[in-house]
């Protein structure tokens, strides 16, 4: 996947998403000379990024005559589940979620509210994942994924080219939370050829992608953070994976309470309520974990905003 998959995304869901807000952050805020700039995603329909690639899958089958009577079957920890129910409802299909027991209540609300037939299976999104399947195989619904397909990773892609069209002034890196790899293969994809950094950044208990770069390919890690629900993928997919050998691409790891600290900062100081899956990129470069050179030109994303508000102080 490259550049041109992330071209043909942008064509099939213009006028479907939202462009993307760019907003600069506090002069030297965490990160000495360097500039930040917030990429403010989570304004996106359904409240994060996923609804990029669920536009772009929804369309590639709509024009393709592809998507079956049963609809479309996905498993999620909640936002990429969101994002097929708000794009199923868009194409007239029918749309069943399969979400592990322990996915926030207002996720799973919000998804009924999107008309969504919503199953809950496990405590992790491996077995919601493996429910789905047994569901598709019986019913012939079309099985999409949270973030191992061209369509969907292709589909978030289109993000950063809408940052490197409207950020004020060059950008030399673009600071993406990873689960899956969905959202940092589309980016890794869209910047190949530029000479742009795209540092993906995981909670320590959550490094899938980590994690198979120090073994040479996608092994299966453990699932704890309290960014689980959004980044809690026990495998990358192989096309990160792949993505992740290029040049320009830097993995780092942020602790749980870096993260907490990261969404109660953009709050507090910025009136910005995102998950805490939507702060982690944020708490790689306020922690240090990622540290830009001076002069640098950061954009980091805020991916995510499926929250209860009310725990914003609290945790």
């Amino acid at each position: 996947m490259g550049p041109a998959d992330v071209a043909a995304a942008a064509e099939r869901i213009a006028g479907r998403v939202r462009p993307v807000a760019l907003a600069p952050a506090d002069p030297g805020a965490a990160c000495g000379d360097a500039r930040v700039t917030f990429a403010l995603e989570y304004l996106q329909h359904t409240g994060s990024f996923k609804a990029r690639g669920a536009a772009n899958l929804a369309a590639a089958h709509q024009r393709a005559g592809t998507l079956p009577p049963a609809g479309v079957v996905i498993a999620s920890g909640g936002n990429a589940g969101l994002a097929c129910a708000w794009a199923a409802r868009a194409t007239g299909t029918r749309a069943t979620v399969f979400l592990p027991e322990t996915a926030p209540a207002f996720k799973v609300a919000k998804l009924r509210g999107y008309g969504a037939d919503v199953r809950q299976v496990g405590t992790e999104y491996a077995e919601a994942y493996a429910a789905s399947r047994a569901y598709a195989d019986e019913s012939g619904a079309f099985l999409s994924h949270a973030y191992d397909n061209p369509l969907i990773a292709a589909g978030a892609g289109t993000l950063a080219t809408e940052i490197l069209a409207g950020a004020p002034g060059p950008v030399h890196s673009i600071v993406v939370a990873v689960g899956g790899g969905g959202l940092f293969a589309g980016v890794a994809a869209a910047l190949a050829g530029t000479g742009i950094r795209a540092v993906a950044v995981e909670p320590e208990h959550c490094r899938a992608l980590n994690a198979a770069l120090a073994a040479g390919g996608p092994v299966d890690v453990p699932v704890e953070s309290v960014a689980a629900d959004a980044l809690g993928a026990r495998r990358v997919s192989q096309m990160a994976y792949e993505l992740a050998q290029g040049e320009h691409v830097r993995s780092v790891l942020v602790t749980d309470a870096a993260i907490v600290e990261a969404r109660r900062s953009l709050w507090e100081e910025c009136r910005i309520a995102v998950e805490h899956g939507g702060a982690a990129a944020w708490a790689a470069v306020r922690s240090g974990a990622y540290k830009p050179r001076d002069g640098e030109h950061v954009v980091v994303v805020l991916c995510g905003a499926n929250t209860d508000p009310a725990d914003l102080v609290a945790r």
